[in-house]
């Protein structure tokens, strides 16, 4: 059995948790900060089953923003709520492993939890800012859909097997990166798929380093 190197951790609604927010997510989170929730949500019920439109999606949503100062979306969304765990958990984990994020959700969170927790990296989403305020362009850099594809990219850039990958989700569209790597857990799922599909359920991320070094009998 291969040994673990890297934990790659989903955002929304696995490392944070927007509660009342749909899909717990850092976008939902952030249209609601700016105001245009209502927007936006039109945007999710016309999208979310268009596998093939994802940029697309990322594109009129990052449009609503325009115009929209970030301090004042930031000072609403951040620091992010934690899942339960996650501290202690980041904790027991660094230094003996690479920790990064993946994920669909929004750079902006991605990048501050990256730094405030310590990770080697964070790919997610961008949203462009121009002069402090969003100016309506976006990046897409890992699709809702795809998300095995960039965990694919991501190894490949950082030298990481696969098997050696543990990779933490919470959502139907964690399944194909699940599906890929050596150790596959499912934090608080919200899809009994998940449940299935994963070689741990979790609901305390406190629970996540025994699982890990059980996995090598480390």
């Amino acid at each position: 059995m291969a040994a673990i190197d890297a934990i790659l951790f989903d955002l929304d609604g696995t490392l944070v948790r927007y509660h009342g927010i749909e899909y717990e997510s850092s976008w939902g989170a952030i249209v609601q900060a700016a105001g245009v929730a209502a927007a936006a949500d039109r945007n999710l019920r016309e999208y979310i089953s268009r596998k093939d439109a994802y940029a697309e999606w990322v594109s009129k949503d990052a449009d609503l923003l325009a115009g929209i100062p970030v301090a004042r979306v930031a000072a609403q969304v951040l620091p992010p709520p934690y899942a339960k765990g996650v501290r202690r958990a980041v904790a027991e984990l660094a230094g003996g492993y690479r920790l990064g994020i993946l994920s669909s959700g929004v750079g902006l969170v991605a990048d501050w939890v990256r730094d405030d927790l310590g990770f080697e990296f964070a790919v997610a989403n961008d949203l462009g800012v121009e002069n402090g305020v969003f100016d309506g362009t976006s990046r897409t850099n890992v699709d809702l859909w795809a998300k095995d594809q960039a965990l694919r990219e991501v190894a490949s850039e950082r030298g990481l097997a696969l098997e050696r990958i543990c990779f933490v989700g919470d959502h139907f569209n964690d399944l194909a990166a699940m599906q890929i790597v050596g150790l596959a857990v499912a934090a608080n799922p919200k899809d009994d798929r998940l449940r299935e599909a994963a070689d741990h359920t979790i609901e305390d991320f406190a629970e996540l380093p025994a699982i890990v070094r059980a996995f090598t009998g480390c």
